[in-house]
């Protein structure tokens, strides 16, 4: 479309620029006589100068108008002015020049205004043929890939001091870096370069971060390409882009090729339904070849990024291959700090925030998470004409990126306040009176998202393995707010909907996935199967009876009913508290972690939680 609205300009100006030349050479302002009215003037001495070119007769008046004459080639000027009876002196009184017409302009004048039309159907003609030799060209390069080598650019450069967290994986990297520097270090005790280089991690945890840094710290050419642009429609193209990029690859070795999101191309051959592709398997089948086939690529490392290597085909992942996985984790605590301060550089922060508060209430927030989260509290500032960021613009931006952006027009009526404050101090209550729970660390009435109201809760250290102790205490915590609602008004709403299904879900996983259940015991019920073409469970192979089924349904009931116990008795044993803390929640619509502690009065059940900041560092 853009080439040919370009096309169609150049038409159009080429026509008016064809039609300024013609009016350039029509164009005359000279007034039209006669020869008579010549004579007539020329009787009257109104005739300062004459000039003769061939037929045309240019005449100057004594006022300087021109005027203009056409006689007859073959006649004297002179002869045609005596038949007119002009008497003689007066003819000589008047200079007259005769001019001969130059051949230029004579054939400028002749040929020109026909010769332009010609010459722009011919440019015409041109440009449509170029564009049509364009798409030839564009159809023999159909299989070439689209590989990128990232240019050297010290401004823009990216380097690994430019990544927090993911220590294991920097020093994997690294090695990489080093291989291609200074590969007889390695070779001389006998070792080989590795031949690939698998980044896994969740959606945002570094993966095209971390290449980059490799392409900053390396002094190799470093080419990049999306898994997604080797594959099309046409038979044979993915791989002759494949054989293109490692063409290109050994002219630049030692050099470093990156492949993005690999689970395009590299998912496992002839798994069924969706998972199988005549064009995209034979992709795969050229990328093995190229990497470990009969012609060795000496000094040419891939390293590629996925976020799904469960569906990755075991080829790939064989040695010979893929030699080395890197596993990226979501940061913990100490990382999250590290890359807030990373992304707050360039971020005017006020002198009162402290970079481990917000690590602390940023729990499963990956790394892309958080720069957007410094991202979100810029803007925040900004619309509110702040020149600095304050804590309470970060606060905001979480709650921002976590729920949605706050709701203030979604307003409730008295009634419903109430309750919504009564819901959301029960999760909160229940949560501080539990001897495993995290810290509450706000609640809050005003609607963000599909929710009226919300509490959030935060561990202040991070754990990569839970209990079933703890678990209990989420399910009984999740149905604080419907515990709450049932003990003060008698009755529930819809409210608690998202509260239950989580809570259920929960329960479920327990009996079925994690064998925290006495009663049936450490095994797993259901092998849950991915369908490749959704990239999703949406099957469970139901491999139990129809006796343990009941009997699951019998322990998650069972699960589900101890958690809204515990919920009810630490409600009803506490209504005095509720009550002071959702009156002031109505008051102020929001609570912070040390206004619920100085309302509710009740020492926390985990001593943990009223510990204060564990090495804050500013910003």
């Amino acid at each position: 479309m853009n080439q040919t609205f370009r096309n169609v300009i150049i038409f159009l100006a080429a026509i008016g620029l064809v039609g300024v030349t013609l009016a350039f050479f029509n164009v005359n302002t000279a007034q039209k006589l006669d020869l008579s009215a010549l004579a007539q003037k020329i009787d009257e001495e109104q005739v300062s100068a004459i000039v003769v070119r061939g037929s045309k007769v240019e005449v100057t008046l004594k006022d300087d108008t021109k005027a203009e004459i056409q006689k007859e080639s073959g006649e004297s000027l002179s002869e045609l002015l005596n038949n007119y009876g002009i008497a003689p002196e007066k003819i000589r009184a008047v200079p007259i020049e005769v001019q001969e017409n130059s051949g230029a302009a004579y054939w400028a004048g002749v040929i020109l205004p026909n010769l332009l039309p010609l010459l722009l159907l011919i440019g015409i003609m041109w440009l449509f043929l170029r564009q049509v030799q364009g798409q030839n060209n564009r159809a023999m390069m159909f299989g070439q890939s689209g590989a990128r080598e990232i240019q050297k650019d010290e401004h823009n450069k990216i380097s690994f001091a430019d990544v927090a967290g993911v220590k294991e994986a920097k020093e994997e990297l690294t090695e990489i870096v080093e291989f291609l520097k200074h590969p007889q270090k390695f070779t001389e005790l006998g070792a080989k370069i590795p031949k690939g280089v698998l980044l896994m991690g969740a959606p945002g945890t570094g993966k095209t971060l971390l290449a980059r840094a490799v392409a900053g710290e390396a002094d190799v050419p470093f080419f990049h390409i999306s898994g997604s642009e080797f594959v099309e429609m046409f038979v044979g193209v993915g791989a002759s882009r494949v054989r293109d990029l490692f063409a290109k690859a050994k002219k630049s070795a030692p050099c470093i090729v990156f492949i993005d999101e690999i689970d395009a191309v590299g998912r496992q051959r002839g798994s069924g339904l969706g998972g199988s592709h005549d064009e995209r398997e034979q992709t795969l089948n050229q990328i093995l070849v190229e990497m470990d086939g009969f012609e060795p690529n000496l000094g040419i490392i891939v390293i590629a990024a996925t976020n799904r290597p469960d569906v990755l085909d075991p080829a790939l992942l064989r040695p010979g291959r893929f030699d080395r996985r890197v596993v990226l984790d979501a940061p913990d605590i100490g990382d999250r700090e590290a890359i807030l301060a990373i992304h707050a550089k360039n971020k005017p922060l006020a002198k009162k925030v402290l970079l481990r508060r917000l690590a602390e209430r940023t729990s499963g927030f990956s790394g892309a998470d958080l720069a957007n989260l410094l991202n979100e509290a810029a803007i925040i500032a900004a619309r509110n004409n702040r020149k600095e960021i304050t804590e309470e613009d970060l606060f905001n931006s979480i709650e921002k990126v976590m729920l949605g952006p706050e709701r203030r027009s979604f307003l409730l009526n008295e009634k419903e306040r109430r309750i919504t404050a009564i819901h959301e101090v029960g999760h909160a209550v229940v949560a501080h009176l539990l001897p495993n729970s995290d810290p509450v660390q706000k609640i809050s009435i005003i609607s963000r998202g599909r929710a009226a109201g919300y509490t959030i809760h935060m561990p202040i250290e991070d754990r990569k393995m839970r209990s079933r102790e703890e678990y209990l205490e989420d399910i009984a915590m999740a149905l604080g707010g419907y515990a709450a609602e049932k003990t003060f008004f008698g009755d529930i709403t819809t409210g608690a909907s998202n509260d239950m299904q989580n809570a259920t879900r929960l329960a479920r996983n327990m009996v079925t996935q994690w064998g925290m259940s006495d009663k049936l015991g450490p095994r797993i019920y259901g092998e849950r199967e991915d369908m490749i073409f959704l990239g999703r469970e949406i099957h469970e192979n139901r491999d139990y009876s129809e006796n343990v089924a009941v009997k699951i349904d019998e322990e998650i009931d069972r699960i589900m009913r101890e958690g809204l116990d515990t919920a009810l008795k630490i409600i009803d044993s506490n209504k005095a508290a509720i009550e002071k803390v959702s009156e002031a929640l109505i008051e102020r619509e929001t609570l912070e972690r040390k206004d619920f502690y100085d309302i509710v009065g009740i020492t926390p059940a985990n001593p943990k939680n009223v510990l204060g900041l564990v090495s804050p560092i500013r910003a």
